[in-house]
């Protein structure tokens, strides 16, 4: 099979990095073997935020690495404008690289009164400059159609079943909290050849409170496997350890994509007889650092090699299903 080389040095491609997208821009481009170009962001006292690109992008292709996140109407603003800066600098074409895009959850007219927040966010960053988005594990993905430009929407799963692999883990059932993460956990059980089980919770409000009701499967004596896109304050993983371990659950883990965990989050895991969860670094959450609990694995090496697609006009399809070995070794950290 023929190797696809893509040359990056010439300098028609410039990866930006906002604020809170530093860390994972600099991973970007040292698995690309490029510099991280020159940027500068600016908050004032009265909250104002100011970018500048320290050098030029005039016929350039530019990649701006910024997740909307932890502080997502920050961040999300902060894009906006980063957006334009470029535009108006004579960028040849400027792509949004958003890890994780927080408003994904805001994507439909449930109730009176509403917004849709997923295609107010998809509309102003179209209309402030982007010509491409890319992000990953979006908690609904038809969002991709409020977008009018191509959205690349990549997975971690490949990234993660290589990962979970290493544990040897056997006898092992993947467990869904909820029917809407089915389809994925058996995706995961498929990659992984293990059972499926799915939990049934409920939420009351707007809140992150859930509360898991009953279990769908047998999990008696296996070891467990949690998935999911997200979790904010762990409620609901650690009610579904708790249910697991009433239902004969041996080991249990957990597989997340986006750690958006608050410090509270963190303990309730700490606290809990979940063993070790497993997620990636798409966004910059300074609360796992002293987790005994969270092993990150990057997926900045698989934006890489999706800008290397963009670049060369490849397609991206096999980034969906098996990830090279090149981006597994640099994606554990």
């Amino acid at each position: 099979m023929l190797q696809r080389v893509v040359v990056l040095s010439n300098g028609s491609i410039k990866i930006f990095a906002g604020s809170t997208g530093k860390v994972f821009a600099e991973r970007m481009c040292k698995y690309l073997g490029i510099e991280l170009g020159r940027a500068d962001v600016m908050r004032f006292s009265d909250g104002n935020i100011f970018v500048r690109a320290g050098e030029t992008v005039r016929d350039k292709d530019v990649y701006l690495v910024q997740p909307i996140g932890m502080h997502p109407n920050d961040e999300f603003v902060e894009i906006l404008f980063w957006m334009d800066a470029f535009k108006r600098a004579s960028a040849d074409s400027v792509t949004a690289i958003m890890p994780y895009f927080s408003y994904a959850k805001g994507d439909k007219k449930d109730e009176p009164r509403v917004s849709i927040r997923a295609r107010v966010c998809a509309e102003s960053i179209e209309l402030a400059g982007a010509d491409r988005v890319v992000t990953m594990d979006l908690h609904s993905p038809q969002i991709q159609g409020f977008f009018k430009k191509p959205v690349d929407h990549l997975f971690a799963m490949p990234v993660l079943c290589e990962y979970i692999r290493t544990l040897s883990l056997d006898n092992l059932v993947v467990v869904s909290p909820d029917a809407g993460f089915a389809k994925q956990a058996h995706k995961f059980a498929a990659e992984l050849g293990a059972s499926v089980a799915i939990g049934d919770k409920t939420r009351s409000g707007h809140d992150e409170r859930a509360k898991v009701l009953e279990l769908i499967g047998d999990v008696q004596g296996k070891n467990a496997l949690i998935v999911d896109d997200f979790s904010i304050s762990a409620g609901t993983l650690v009610d579904l350890v708790r249910v697991l371990k009433e239902r004969g659950a041996q080991r249990i883990d957990a597989c997340l994509t986006h750690l958006m965990l608050t410090e509270e989050g963190v303990r309730r895991l700490e606290e809990s007889p979940i063993e070790r969860v497993i997620g990636t670094d798409s966004v910059d959450n300074p609360y796992l650092a002293h987790s005994t609990k969270i092993k990150l694995v990057s997926v900045a090496p698989l934006f890489a090699e999706a800008i290397q697609c963009i670049h060369s006009r490849e397609s991206m399809s096999p980034l969906f299903t098996k990830v090279p070995d090149k981006v597994f070794q640099s994606s554990v950290l």
